[in-house]
Formats: structure tokens, C-alpha cells, sequence
């Protein structure tokens, strides 16, 4: 019966659930392991209705005194971590961690930005490279110009560009402006998808081909194969 009882005080003590993103980046908003545990003790009394918790209160929960819990939330107040509202009723006060996941989102946002401008230079640089080797020669300024414009200014994806790429040298037609004549053409069609240009570009060559050679080039290499993955 004892152990029942137990038992039920501990369920009845509810779960905190801690958001994984706190425990995975605390250490990159500069918080170390006894604020951390100090902001979870604040979002524990909160979740069970005490919305400002004594310092007291949460040393007994903590190795740190009541005085060292003073410092720490003015710390975490002054670095914009933790705030303190004060509600409509007169002496009536609450700590709010919105600071604190404004931080967090903050920070979320900035990493993913970095992420896809990184993975962007990654993708302009591997398209240099792969324009250089097809012509066999390093890029003019000019051509390299070009390379920016479409990218920058016509918002041409780097994989649709390496399509158009591929396109002229099936063709044939190793210059810029065939590759330029092709992407205009593609934005014109609404083409962002590589499926999307391969299916453009079999229904292209099919219609510029006289009857008997469509016939033989159904034996042939496809030509869409540069557009596999």
C-alpha cells in the first residue's frame, strides 16, 4: 500500500518537458550548466501555477543559496534572458522566459540562414567548376559575370543551370548565350524541376528530328541521361 501511494504522489508530481533546442544551444547563449538549471526550476514552478517562485524557494531545490539565486536572476535579467512582468494586480509579479526562446529562435534562425548561405557559395562554387570543365578552359570575367547575373538577378536555381548546361552540350552548342536562349526559355515555360526539363527536352528534340531518325535515336543513348541523378 505504501509503495502504491508513492507511487501515485509521483505521477500526481506531473513531468516537465524541457524544449530540446534549450538543452542543445544553452551553450551557445553563453549560459552555463547552474543558470540552465535555474531557468528549469523557474519553468517547472510555472508550469505548475507558481509563476514567481521565492529565491528561497528555488535554492531548496538547487546546491546554491538563496543569495547566489538573487545574483543569478539579475544576471540572467540584465542579459536579457529572463524577465520579470508585472501583472494587473497590485504587488503582483511573474518571470517570463519569453527572452529566453526569443533567443533561442534568434539563434535558430541565424544558424539556418548561415547553413543555407554556406550550402549556396558551395553550390555557385561547384557550378564554376563545373562550367570550366565542359568548356575546357578557365571562364572569362564576362562569362563569369553572366554566371552571377543568372543567378543573383534571374534567381536561376544552380541545378537547372547545370541542366541547361548539359543541354547545350548534347546540342552541340557550347556558348553562353545558347545556354542563356535555354533558361529564358524554361523560366518562360514555368521549368524548375530537373523531371521538368528532361521531359521539355525529349519533347524539343523529338520535334526538331525527321520521323526516321526519332525511330533510330529510340535505339541510340537516351539523351536525357545527363539529367539522371
Amino acid at each position: 500500500m505504501e509503495q502504491k501511494e508513492l507511487l501515485m504522489r509521483w505521477m500526481n508530481e506531473g513531468m516537465v518537458s524541457i524544449p530540446q533546442v534549450l538543452l542543445t544551444y544553452y551553450k551557445k547563449l553563453k549560459l552555463n550548466e547552474t543558470e540552465l538549471v535555474l531557468l528549469l526550476q523557474i519553468f517547472s514552478y510555472k508550469q505548475k501555477g507558481r509563476h514567481f517562485p521565492t529565491f528561497e524557494e528555488l535554492a531548496d531545490r538547487m546546491t546554491i543559496s538563496a543569495g547566489e539565486c538573487s545574483l543569478l536572476v539579475k544576471k540572467l535579467v540584465q542579459h536579457q534572458i529572463l524577465a520579470i512582468e508585472q501583472g494587473d494586480t497590485l504587488g503582483f509579479e511573474s518571470y517570463s522566459l519569453t527572452p529566453l526562446w526569443k533567443k533561442l529562435a534568434d539563434f535558430m534562425l541565424q544558424q539556418s540562414r548561415q547553413s543555407a548561405l554556406h550550402q549556396a557559395m558551395s553550390e555557385e562554387q561547384d557550378l564554376y567548376t563545373c562550367f570550366e570543365k565542359e568548356f575546357g578552359r578557365p571562364l572569362s570575367p564576362l562569362e563569369c559575370e553572366t554566371l552571377a547575373i543568372w543567378i543573383d538577378q534571374d534567381h536561376h536555381d544552380a541545378v537547372i543551370i547545370k541542366a541547361a548546361l548539359r543541354e547545350a552540350v548534347i546540342s552541340g552548342k557550347m556558348n553562353f548565350r545558347y545556354i542563356d536562349r535555354i533558361l529564358f526559355e524554361w523560366k518562360k515555360q514555368g521549368i524548375e524541376t530537373l523531371e521538368q526539363a528532361r521531359e521539355y527536352g525529349q519533347r524539343f528534340r523529338k520535334n526538331q528530328l525527321p520521323v526516321d531518325q526519332v525511330q533510330r535515336s529510340k535505339k541510340a543513348v537516351p539523351f536525357y541521361n545527363w539529367l539522371e541523378q
